[in-house]
């Protein structure tokens, strides 16, 4: 599958570190900074919802300090359903029931074990369908 991910500054070594866990299973275009100076998050996490829309990948992790900033950046976009997620269930449930083809990680919230988990289990999670569909429906304005 073909991820999209980026990070500010807060995120930089759980990207990394996501990467190469994950590279074996996916391929990854990174559009994060690589550095630790403190950057503005929405200038990476344009790029990466564009990148969504456009169909170029099939779904982001975006990671910073607490996720926040990421996430309300990228649900900026029509398409892009982004999900703050500090929990493997959580994770689940966005794809599940909500469709969410962005997973917004915490970096200063959550080990980078339970951040491995909890990208690993959005991957492997399908959109159930069914009633949770026309909810999803109803998101974009």
């Amino acid at each position: 599958m073909k991820i999209a991910i980026a990070n500010d500054h807060a995120g930089t070594d759980y990207k990394f570190d996501l990467i190469k866990a994950l590279e074996a299973e996916h391929e990854f275009t990174n559009f994060g900074t690589d550095a630790s100076d403190s950057v503005d998050y929405p200038d990476f996490v344009h790029p990466l919802a564009e990148s969504i829309e456009k169909g170029d990948c099939e779904l982001g992790i975006l990671i910073c300090g607490s996720g926040n900033g990421v996430c309300m950046t990228a649900n900026k976009h029509q398409d892009v359903r982004a999900a703050l997620c500090w929990t493997e269930e959580i994770s689940a449930l966005a794809r599940q029931h909500n469709n969410a083809n962005v997973v917004c990680i915490p970096a200063r919230f959550v080990s980078f074990e339970e951040a491995k988990a909890i990208v690993t289990k959005f991957l492997s999670e399908p959109f159930e369908g069914g009633r949770h569909e026309r909810r999803v429906n109803k998101i974009s304005c």
